[in-house]
């Protein structure tokens, strides 16, 4: 049996000829995901605060490094596409704890949060619940969550038919000529055509960036149980309960076997780094995750190597923290929209296929449902209870389907 340093060298070593257009292009796509619309999150929820630039910085560069670090560590150590980043619901909570209380105190809970996750994490628990929760019923929350990536995709295209449309075309003719589209994958022709119009079209202005690099430093907390009462126990289930979850359950229903205790354990270790620093909990990126692991990232073996892009990039955006404000306005948000959607296609049929063509269906579609209905219920958001509500209408509706064979049900398809 290989040693850890011995295993470690030798993923290295193989790792640079796993490298293809598929898992690169997904990689930065996963990337530029997290680089814009989450961003502008933190940054919102930073300016409630009234922080400053360094605190701002110091925020950035721990979610996006943590971040990043984690993601090459864990995909190189397991050989799986895992992603981590950030809470984006825990930074919307975070924003408005900061209304009311100081960046301190808020810091705080920030390291009780991740030292509570990490002794779930130790103790195993979340691996058995995540062996009671049905499949169908986890991939129905999760397909609840993709949706809107293609609803904004076509929203994308009537907001700029030129910049949005040509490339969404462009797509589609790649596409339609299957070997073609083996060997250059339609995603990267759309991110190249779309390059192209930036600079061409007129009336598409890309704002330029200065060169600075970020100088994290140690953020002193203060304990107040006012502010851990409102923080905690949310940051703990939009870790484990929404973010976590979907990961776990796009990479089992990609078959693979992600070790759920360890990904909880290192998500609160992340969490605990980054409360030194001023950020918030780190967690996996489900929807990022689901883009590294999709059928584009090529041979399911060598699919942990877009991971390794997304975390590299990830590091390098927390080196240029003070540039990353300005990332979201380097390219018009409605392109964002318009490429994620088209790289989430073949994610959303699989995820949509698990959650439907099996056991559980009813369940999976209360999942489903109330996970799109965008509900927040105790500022807990409505992935959470998309699972819960999923789970019971299985126990009422679905009790045909209620056997031991089906908390996991084998009719899953690889992502």
């Amino acid at each position: 049996m290989l040693g850890v340093s011995t295993l470690w060298k030798k993923n290295i070593v193989e790792f640079p000829r796993l490298l293809s257009i598929g898992n690169i292009s997904n990689g930065f796509v996963a990337w530029l995901f997290g680089a814009t619309g989450p961003l502008l999150i933190v940054l919102q929820a930073a300016s409630k605060g009234h922080l400053s630039d360094s605190a701002i910085t110091s925020w950035i560069f721990a979610i996006y490094g943590i971040g990043g670090l984690l993601s090459i560590g864990l995909s190189f150590y397991y050989r799986q596409p895992i992603g981590y980043a950030f809470s984006i619901p825990g930074a919307i909570l975070v924003g408005a704890s900061l209304s009311h209380y100081t960046f301190s105190q808020v810091v705080g809970a920030y390291l009780v949060t991740g030292i509570v996750i990490f002794l779930l994490g130790i103790s195993g628990m979340i691996d058995k619940l995540m062996k009671v929760l049905p499949m169908p019923v986890m991939m129905g929350m999760v397909s609840g969550v993709l949706l809107p990536f293609g609803t904004d995709m076509f929203r994308s295209i009537l907001d700029n038919p030129l910049l949005n449309g040509i490339p969404f075309l462009v797509f589609l003719v790649l596409s339609f000529f299957g070997k073609l589209s083996k060997k250059f994958p339609p995603i990267v022709g759309a991110i190249l055509t779309s390059i192209v119009l930036l600079k061409v079209l007129p009336g598409i202005q890309v704002h330029g960036v200065s060169f600075s690099l970020a100088v994290p430093h140690v953020v002193f907390p203060s304990f107040n149980l006012s502010v851990m009462g409102e923080l905690v126990i949310p940051l703990v289930l939009t870790v484990i309960a929404i973010q976590n979850a979907q990961g776990i359950a796009v990479l089992e229903s990609a078959n693979y076997l992600p070790p759920i205790n360890s990904m909880t354990s290192w998500s609160g270790i992340g969490s605990i780094l980054n409360g030194f620093m001023g950020g918030h909990s780190a967690c996996i990126a489900g929807p990022m995750t689901a883009l590294l692991a999709s059928k584009e990232s090529g041979l399911k073996e060598n699919r942990y190597a877009a991971a390794i892009v997304l975390g590299i990039l990830s590091c390098l955006l927390a080196v240029f923290a003070p540039m990353a404000a300005a990332v979201p306005h380097l390219i018009p948000s409605s392109l964002i929209k318009m490429l994620g959607g088209l790289a989430m296609i073949n994610v959303l049929i699989d995820s949509l296929k698990t959650s439907f063509s099996g056991r559980f269906k009813t369940g999976a579609l209360f999942s489903f449902l109330i996970t799109l209905s965008g509900i927040s219920i105790f500022h807990i958001g409505a992935p959470f209870w998309g699972l819960v509500g999923g789970t019971l209408a299985s126990f009422f509706l679905d009790r045909t389907d209620l056997k031991p064979s089906a908390s996991h049900d084998q009719t899953t398809q690889s992502v």
